[in-house]
């Protein structure tokens, strides 16, 4: 049976995968409640689907701190304060430091418009077209001190078309995104989700009862 999990959402844009999130929310499919937004760019899309959701939304300018560790602070200050037990990064443009992994161990979830591991980073579809991939996608997965690095929790693939340009491709993979974010989110507030780790190896996600491969979503 799902509980009801509390989430703090951290985005940087317009906000696509923050508006998924709220209307799986308001359609009974996702189990949570989103306790705060917070967005580092002022006047970005997301504080405005927030304030229309009647979401708190939360502006705090990282340029306004002497560090990141200093940014980080002040927003586990944010989401501490709210309750929030799961955070999840919806197009949020910045590198989180210890300040904010020690407070939210293995409960930041990140989803990046590729097949991780391949073309981690930035432009990632841009990636995949000059390698020549006939399938991209993208991944769910939960944020550790790499980049892109993190146990994978779900992805969903893409084909890549002969006449596809990186915007193209960006708007299909988005529209999976918007798809798979939410189911993902579905798990952990259904307490499905486990961190494995045998000696020596890395950190493997598990979903209970999920059939035999649960973290695939077919294109």
């Amino acid at each position: 049976m799902a509980l009801v999990i509390t989430l703090g959402v951290l985005a940087s844009g317009s906000g696509t995968n923050f508006q998924a999130i709220l209307d799986a929310v308001a359609a009974g499919r996702l189990d949570a409640r989103v306790a705060v937004l917070v967005c580092n760019t002022p006047g970005a899309g997301a504080i405005e689907r927030a304030r229309r959701a009647g979401v708190e939304g939360v502006v705090l300018d990282h340029r306004a701190h002497a560090s990141r560790a200093a940014f980080d602070a002040a927003v586990v200050d944010v989401l501490r304060a709210r309750g929030v037990e799961l955070v999840v990064l919806a197009g949020f443009m910045r590198l989180l430091t210890d300040v904010m992994l020690d407070a939210y161990p293995m409960r930041v979830v990140n989803i990046h418009p590729a097949l991780l591991p391949s073309f981690p980073g930035t432009h990632a579809q841009k990636q995949a077209l000059a390698y020549g991939v006939r399938v991209t996608g993208c991944t769910v997965h939960l944020v550790d001190r790499g980049t892109d690095t993190g146990p994978i929790v779900a992805q969903a693939a893409v084909a890549v078309g002969d006449d596809d340009d990186e915007e193209s491709l960006r708007t299909r993979i988005l529209a999976r995104e918007h798809e798979l974010l939410p189911r993902a989110l579905q798990w952990f507030a259904e307490g499905r989700v486990t961190i494995e780790q045998a000696p020596g190896q890395r950190p493997r996600v598990r979903v209970r009862g999920a059939g035999p491969a649960p973290g695939v979503v077919e294109g």
